[in-house]
């Protein structure tokens, strides 16, 4: 399957796109790091946000404060989801139980 070739209008405009949304994950990414936001309010989020419904789990795990790629690998192993999920293709249990892990292994992180 070949893709039509994009006119130079086009390809500028789905650049300006992919940098908004980049733009976007990296603000959650440091909102969830400096703590003004939630894991459960990035996921409610992600229904009406694409940029943020394109954002692997993992990535959002890392920036957590205290989490890194041994820590998120365990805590998505320890919920059921696989390493190359993103927010917007979890499963409402598997939602509930990532933010229930959270919640039980720190308290404050995940708020309800």
């Amino acid at each position: 399957m070949s893709l039509k070739p994009l006119t130079d209008v086009e390809r500028t405009q789905a650049r300006k796109k992919a940098t908004a949304a980049r733009a976007a994950r990296a603000e959650i990414k440091s909102s969830l790091k400096a703590g003004k936001v939630s894991v459960a309010e990035v996921i409610e989020s992600s229904a009406d946000d694409e940029a943020v419904g394109r954002l692997k789990v993992l990535d959002l795990l890392k920036a957590l404060p205290g989490v890194g790629d041994v820590r998120a690998a365990a805590i998505m192993s320890a919920v059921g989801i696989a390493p190359t999920r993103r927010v917007r293709g979890l499963g409402i249990h598997q939602r509930k139980a990532l933010i229930d892990h959270l919640n039980d292994s720190n308290p404050g992180s995940a708020r309800k």
